[in-house]
């Protein structure tokens, strides 16, 4: 059995604050034992090496994770705004196209959730290509366990059977709790976990059929997607369930419904009861309580019952069970107070490493910071601030105004204001200093790069 995996990893994960972030969504985060992304992508290795779409912004996340974690992936595409699944969708077509592969079957994946039964997924997988192959669009249903307010359902016609193909009636919104018990009573509702299965030209006949303005233009994409810019940001955002899926006939469209140990994540309820991140807290006077942290802390509840608490390095939120879905609501809250809240985390990833900032005062700011194996920082200067920095792992090379520099755990530096200046470890082995700043502006624009490795300007 062999097919392209696309594998769409946008999004923000905004019902999973504060751990996921705008800048450091869900997809990443250190909520397995692996970030979901690898988890997924190495579940689909053995199908052949994929293609994600994603985010400009995501980048050197994207491109750490797969180097750090040896993953095969033929191709990323980056969006350079979101515009949600449909445009992504049609943009892996259009690449394909280019690749002379529109005969080819491709099977769309999210890249945020947990599937704990693959040999299940290998199952309909095969069936489902078998549909595609007589061109046909599959999606797969996931059976409920609970009437989930938080996923859309695929209704297929009575009497449909695990692992088998089945006829879709309806594609339903997510529902309110009420009309979701009335649709795990039915037992022809299934959840919609958003994958699909197809033949790329049949997808592009469907795109010119019912998106002909979104197929018109990523049409005009030029092979080397030189000009994706300025066409992806003229594209409507919508997803491929409104665009294609809802419009499509029965002899078009089939489901198969199935039970894979699937789950999206998506809300802290469903995350505390598989995270690996759980700590046990101390109870008094208090029950059925759930802590997520990966601090070093002790936690304390008293006289409360049913909550979730989620501790981070700058936030903290609590909420009760069975309500984390309103997290979103919160977010949107913070947005209009405090955005760099719903951003940021204190931990900021580079191409080169990471650096988590430690103090950030009117007066001084501090950081410890990260250099990997092999990797240095640019060669840059900063207007308004010197720095002082103290190796505390690892041995560097700093270059200082052209003049090369040794300095190894416990050794210092100075960097003063407008002095040309980069870090570099040549070693196999992680470099890590303390970095404190003072001056009169700390902000990460206050920047000039001379030479930088990963092209940025």
């Amino acid at each position: 059995m062999k097919f392209t995996p696309i594998i769409l990893s946008g999004g923000s994960g905004t019902r999973l604050w504060p751990v996921s972030r705008k800048q450091y969504p869900k997809q990443f985060c250190d909520l397995l034992d692996k970030s979901l992304q690898t988890l997924t992508i190495e579940r689909l290795q053995k199908y052949g090496a994929g293609v994600i779409v994603t985010s400009a912004t995501l980048k050197t996340l994207t491109e750490k994770n797969i180097l750090q974690n040896n993953l095969k992936i033929s191709k990323v595409l980056y969006e350079p705004v979101g515009k949600n699944t449909a445009p992504a969708v049609a943009l892996a077509c259009r690449y394909l196209e280019f690749q002379g592969k529109s005969e080819e079957i491709i099977a769309v994946f999210p890249s945020d959730a947990q599937i704990l039964k693959p040999e299940v997924l290998d199952t309909v997988l095969k069936t489902a290509i078998d549909q595609a192959q007589s061109g046909s669009v599959v999606t797969l249903g996931i059976q409920p366990k609970a009437p989930e307010t938080g996923f859309g359902y695929i209704q297929v016609k009575h009497g449909a059977t695990l692992n088998q193909v089945a006829e879709v009636l309806k594609f339903h919104e997510k529902p309110n709790l009420d009309k979701a018990k009335e649709f795990l009573a039915d037992g022809n509702f299934f959840w919609n976990a958003g994958i699909f299965i197809f033949k790329v030209s049949k997808m592009i006949e469907h795109f010119k059929k019912y998106e002909p303005e979104l197929w018109q233009k990523i049409a005009v994409l030029k092979n080397d997607l030189s000009n994706l810019e300025e066409i992806y940001g003229s594209l409507k955002s919508i997803s491929l369930d409104y665009a294609v899926m809802e419009k499509l006939n029965s002899n078009e469209l089939k489901c198969i419904p199935c039970e894979m140990g699937w789950s999206d994540l998506g809300s802290w309820d469903v995350v505390v009861e598989n995270a690996t991140g759980n700590v046990n807290p101390t109870q008094v006077g208090a029950k059925g309580n759930a802590v997520f942290s990966r601090e070093n802390k002790k936690y304390g509840l008293v006289g409360c019952d049913d909550l979730i608490v989620v501790d981070t390095a700058d936030a903290l939120m609590i909420c009760k069970k069975g309500e984390s879905q309103k997290v979103k609501d919160l977010v949107e809250s913070f947005e209009k107070t405090d955005a760099k809240i719903v951003t940021q985390h204190t931990v900021e990833h580079r191409p080169w490493g990471k650096f988590e900032i430690l103090r950030d005062e009117a007066y001084f700011k501090s950081k410890i910071i990260t250099v990997e194996p092999g990797q240095q920082i640019s060669y840059q200067s900063h207007a308004k601030r010197s720095e002082h920095w103290v190796i505390v792992q690892g041995e560097a090379f700093v270059i200082l105004n052209d003049e090369e520099i040794k300095r190894k755990a416990g050794e210092y530096i100075f960097i003063p204001v407008g002095a040309k200046h980069r870090i570099i470890n040549r070693s196999q082995y992680s470099v890590e200093f303390v970095e404190v700043q003072t001056g009169t502006y700390f902000g990460e624009d206050d920047i000039v790069r001379y030479q930088d490795d990963y092209g940025r300007a």
